[in-house]
């Protein structure tokens, strides 16, 4: 039970995905401080095959808003962040976004950021599978004069991606170079894959200055990432290695206990 230090809150989410299933049955069976309203998919046959049978499922929007969630969480894709993102803030939902690599996309970004100053809302950028976002932020303030990024996961993980045009994912044995270059063309590139990339530029200097650099790496032990950054505050290197989500290899594990952090936070009354 949520004890006497806590408020509770209401969410939705969009989507029925890996990412989604986790976060329903964590809050389900984990979190009676935070009240699952419902969840939105196109098909809605599909996803109750995927998602808890609490759980009420619809396809329309305003039937979802209209359950009165005080946070939207996004964890469908890019596409779906440009179908529902606009009106969810413009409502007055704040707006979780999973799919944060779609904001690579100029015209999405300024229409989300107009939209949210419309609704009086927020726009909330999780961690993802990256840490160290924090810290990045606060060297952003004092000045930042380079961000690297570096990602480097198994082959599977590349699978049904554009590396597949790039590269053999049969014949790689050694750790082999997918892409080089921007932050917002990795993003956009990959939105299966680097969404990271995105969150890392947002919090550091941006999608066209952050450079990237991913690997196909048979000898990776999960999904590795790595930022070095300097600046005025000096330097620093984060680097993390997590385990895939079993139903998705694409996606880590932390990128799901990242999301829910952000949905479990309002609730608490000590924030970190």
């Amino acid at each position: 039970m949520a004890t006497a230090f806590m408020r509770t809150c209401t969410v939705a989410l969009i989507g029925s995905g890996a990412i989604a299933c986790v976060m329903a049955r964590s809050l389900l069976e984990q979190h009676p401080q935070v009240r699952l309203v419902g969840a939105l998919d196109q098909n809605v046959a599909r996803a109750r095959q995927r998602m808890d049978a609490r759980i009420p499922l619809t396809a329309s929007l305003d039937e979802l808003l209209g359950w009165g969630p005080e946070l939207v969480v996004e964890c469908a894709g890019h596409a779906a962040l440009a179908e529902h993102g606009a009106a969810v803030l413009t409502r007055g939902v704040d707006l979780l976004v999973a799919s944060v690599g779609a904001l690579a996309r100029p015209e999405l970004e300024s229409a989300l950021r107009a939209a949210a100053l419309t609704g009086g809302t927020h726009i909330r950028i999780p961690s993802g599978a990256i840490g160290g976002l924090d810290a990045l932020a606060s060297a952003r303030v004092g000045g930042l004069d380079s961000v690297r990024y570096v990602g480097r996961k198994p082959v599977n993980a590349w699978r049904g991606t554009p590396a597949e045009k790039v590269i053999d994912l049969d014949t790689v044995t050694t750790a082999t170079v997918i892409f080089e270059g921007s932050a917002r063309d990795a993003a956009l590139t990959y939105p299966q894959n680097a969404n990271v990339t995105a969150a890392t530029a947002l919090a550091g200097i941006g999608f066209d200055a952050t450079h990237v650099t991913l690997y196909a790496d048979p000898a990776a032990r999960g999904n590795e990432h790595q930022i070095d950054a300097e600046g005025r505050f000096g330097s620093f290197r984060f680097s993390v290695i997590n385990v895939p989500l079993p139903e998705n290899p694409k996606t880590s594990s932390l990128a799901a206990y990242s999301l829910l952090r952000c949905v479990l936070a309002p609730a608490e009354t000590i924030q970190i």
